[in-house]
């Protein structure tokens, strides 16, 4: 399942509702469909982080894929805001907080968010429309 390298893919936990309403938020702001979407539990996403020979993820960390590079946490947030352009572009101003920082705030909400704000029996299933964005 070779994908196109260049247009950035995001794996997310999909039972996290953190994680969906931060797809949502991208995917309302994504006005020229550049990301493509899988969640870390799906078939696909399993497949894609073996070609990246990562057996094994925590799914404590949302992955961008972009140009056939991984990025994680912190990183992949600040990447992503960046690749979604406009305002967004200036999270560039993220990366004078040293990685160490932003990742622990990142793993201390990463490891808070079913107790703050609550977890899917199910992953998240996309309307017909956005069918397409997402890898199954």
């Amino acid at each position: 399942m070779k994908k196109n390298l260049h247009q950035p893919l995001i794996l997310f936990d999909g039972v996290c509702n953190l994680c969906n309403a931060s797809v949502n938020f991208i995917i309302k702001r994504d006005n020229y469909q550049h990301f493509k979407f899988a969640s870390i539990q799906s078939d696909a996403g399993k497949q894609i982080l073996l070609q990246h020979n990562k057996k094994k993820h925590s799914l404590t960390s949302i992955i961008l894929i972009y140009n056939n590079t991984l990025y994680y946490k912190s990183t992949a947030i600040l990447k992503l805001l960046y690749i979604l352009g406009g305002i967004y572009s200036l999270s560039v101003i993220g990366y004078l907080i040293p990685k160490k920082l932003r990742d622990w705030l990142y793993d201390y909400i990463a490891k808070n968010r079913y107790k703050w704000y609550g977890k899917s029996k199910s992953c998240m299933m996309p309307s017909t429309q956005l069918k397409q964005r997402f890898l199954e």
